[in-house]
């Protein structure tokens, strides 16, 4: 069983920046693909952004690409999600989730085996 810890969320103001991080408890993210997925208040959970094991491809929703990057330091076993640029509308519980697999790169939250509590993103304008 993998847990993942979310860390990096807060408040900040529309066009600022926060890095956000992921990292498994107890193991380390070897040979796993991870992604980035949110939701909102009242809304669906939604695909961000996804990286393979080696962090050579990734995945971007059309919401955020150009602003958001994923990436992943497999020496300190942990994932990113730099946020940029942000707006009210990516005002949001991210949730960091993980697969075994050397080159998953997907989009739909069922396709994901573990995830982790979240960390809450304000954006206020």
């Amino acid at each position: 069983q993998v847990q993942l810890v979310e860390s990096g969320g807060g408040s900040v103001q529309a066009g600022d920046s926060l890095t956000l991080s992921c990292a498994p408890s107890g193991r380390t993210f070897s040979s796993y693909s991870a992604g980035w997925f949110r939701r909102a208040p009242g809304k669906e959970r939604e695909f961000v952004a996804a990286i393979s094991w080696t962090g050579g491809n990734t995945y971007y929703a059309a919401s955020v690409k150009g602003r958001f990057t994923i990436s992943r330091d497999n020496g300190k076993n942990t994932v990113y999600l730099q946020m940029n640029g942000l707006k009210p509308e990516d005002s949001a519980v991210y949730y960091c989730a993980a697969r075994p697999g050397w080159n998953f790169l997907g989009a739909e939250a069922r396709q994901y085996d573990y995830w982790g509590q979240g960390t809450q993103v304000t954006v206020s304008s």
